[in-house]
């Protein structure tokens, strides 16, 4: 029997034992863990689960189909599920789920879940084991999945029996939703997925937690150090980034405290009548000289600021050295309340967005990342959501877009670049009805490109814009910073470009069913950009912004 027959008999065997199975499953209607995991879920609100299932989960999938509330979005790559219910999460203000393959799954979704941690999103992680029996085994699958998990969750729990699952799932929603928020995971092993329980193990759901009130007699004894103060600054951060924030914040502007945001935040409104506050500069230097004269710092769900990286003869600290730092409110408080608080203390006027830049030019000549700003500045539609990892090239469209129209900006506020593409996906997810636009740097869009063809497959409303430099620039900067040499040499430079070969974007975004196209000057940039804004669905832009592709790509025209 040759190899070919030989598994074609066993496929056979396999379906028809498997079709026996679905029809005793179908005589027996109980419920079991899966059910109850689902039902739990739901019941506190969670309703999308971004998926990369394996063996181990195939109940959950089961379960979907008797789940007519929860909607499952499959993603090739667990960074992709784990970036996109970050996303979500950040928009739509509640968590989404994300079904991960053992340790190994969760381990590819790491990165961002670095990012959500960061961000404070709340994601509720359900991560697939074997069956508790089958784990002293140690197959080749095994692993420590909550050593893994640890690190980047709230919570790590096992539900190791059925009648565990739903009550555990209810409780993991609620301690990801309460302030400081983040992901939590809920290791589901098989046996305890398949396994029958009763009606009593529905959760209703668990209520999160309230986060502590500001005690005003503590935002008054701050108030006294404001006053007190040459050069006070408020820096913003979490979930103080928001409308209502941003209102108080203005107030403070105008009263005298000068107001900045973290380098990377979660989320901020932004746009025409909105309050813009600085953003603090990501290179040390840069940020040590906006806050050279601060003698108090206030924090509002931010941290003290420091260096993203270490570097030789330079301080950590961004701080002028004895600068007081005290926490106007935590992560775990409502920064927007306590800033409202403060304002009204101080007496500070009614809020007021401020002047506007003039609007862009229109885009023209070779394509750069300033010139591409001032078309997405120009023709960003109203209310649209920004998913931002850039890398380079998200600075000059950050200060172009300050006039814009009214929009979210979403941030990489791990440094782990991969969030860009999924976070678009989960923001598009969450608000059908928005235009979403994904700013990618070439590197940084490779590390997750599956997410592509989530897209396309959703028909989400995402606009995707890859900055191909053919290279990474940000490395290429970073290396004489460090004190590695003035310039990358021969060998070096083998690590920091992306131009042998060259990656033809176009080919691999429409591969992946995303309509794209290919500009390398401004005019074309804008009557793309333009295009994809006007009409709904996917579409994606390659922006040639040097290397390689320019030199290539501008000769093949030129023939």
């Amino acid at each position: 029997m040759t190899d070919g027959s030989y598994n074609g008999v066993v496929m056979q065997d396999i379906q028809r034992r498997s079709d026996s199975g679905q029809t005793a499953a179908k005589a027996d209607l109980g419920l079991n863990g899966a059910d109850s995991l689902m039902s739990a879920l739901v019941a506190s609100g969670v309703t999308v689960c971004f998926a990369n299932p394996g063996t181990s989960e195939m109940q959950f999938v089961a379960a979907l189909d008797r789940a007519s509330d929860m909607r499952a979005v499959l993603c090739l790559f667990e960074g992709v599920a784990t970036g996109a219910a970050d996303g979500y999460a950040r928009m739509a203000g509640r968590p989404a789920a994300t079904l991960l393959h053992l340790g190994p799954g969760y381990l590819n979704g790491g990165a961002n879940l670095h990012n959500a941690r960061r961000a404070r999103s709340p994601v509720v992680n359900v991560v697939g084991d074997h069956a508790t029996y089958h784990r002293k085994y140690d197959a080749p699958l095994s692993s420590d999945i909550a050593g893994l998990a640890g690190p980047n969750s709230k919570w790590v729990v096992s539900a190791d029996a059925p009648s565990d699952v739903g009550p555990l799932a209810a409780k993991a929603v609620a301690r990801a939703s309460a302030k400081p928020r983040g992901p939590v995971s809920l290791i589901l092993p098989a046996d305890a997925a398949w396994g029958r329980v009763g009606p009593e193990s529905l959760s209703p759901g668990v209520p999160a937690d309230s986060p502590p009130a500001v005690e005003p007699g503590r935002i008054v004894a701050l108030a006294d150090r404001v006053r007190a103060a040459k050069a006070p600054v408020v820096l913003l951060g979490g979930e103080a980034c928001g409308d209502r924030a941003l209102a108080s914040a203005s107030r403070l502007a105008q009263a005298g405290v000068a107001v900045f945001t973290e380098s990377f935040v979660s989320r901020q409104r932004r746009g025409r009548g909105v309050f813009a506050p600085t953003r603090l500069a990501y290179f040390a230097e840069s940020a040590m000289e906006q806050l050279a004269a601060c003698d108090l710092l206030l924090t509002v769900e931010a941290q003290a600021p420091v260096a993203f990286f270490a570097y030789p003869g330079r301080s950590s600290e961004l701080l002028p050295g004895g600068c007081p730092v005290e926490a106007l409110a935590t992560a775990a408080m409502d920064g927007a309340a306590a800033l409202e608080m403060l304002a009204d203390v101080l007496g500070a006027p009614a809020p007021m967005a401020g002047a506007l830049p003039p609007e862009p030019e229109p885009a023209q000549g070779e394509l750069n990342a300033h010139v591409a700003a001032r078309a997405i500045a120009r023709l960003l539609p109203a209310d649209a959501i920004v998913s931002d990892d850039a890398v380079t090239a998200s600075q000059p469209i950050f200060d172009a877009t300050r006039g814009a129209a009214p929009h979210d900006w979403l941030m990489l506020t791990g440094g782990a670049i991969g969030q860009g593409l999924p976070a678009a996906i989960g923001a598009a997810v969450a608000c059908p009805d928005r235009k979403v636009v994904s700013l990618n740097g070439d590197g940084a869009a490779m590390y997750t490109v599956q997410a592509l063809w989530t897209i396309a497959r959703e028909r989400l409303d995402v606009v995707v814009v890859v900055f191909a430099n053919s290279a990474y620039r940000i490395l290429n900067v970073e290396f004489s910073r460090t004190g590695s040499g003035d310039r990358p040499g021969p060998a070096a430079s083998q690590l920091l470009n992306l131009a042998d070969p060259l990656i033809d974007w176009v080919s691999l975004s429409e591969s992946l069913g995303v309509p794209a196209e290919r500009c390398l000057t401004g005019e074309a940039f804008e009557a793309a950009f333009a295009r994809a804004c006007e009409r709904p669905g996917p579409a994606f832009i390659e922006a040639v912004t040097g290397g390689e592709g320019r030199r290539r790509y501008a000769g093949d025209a030129a023939r």
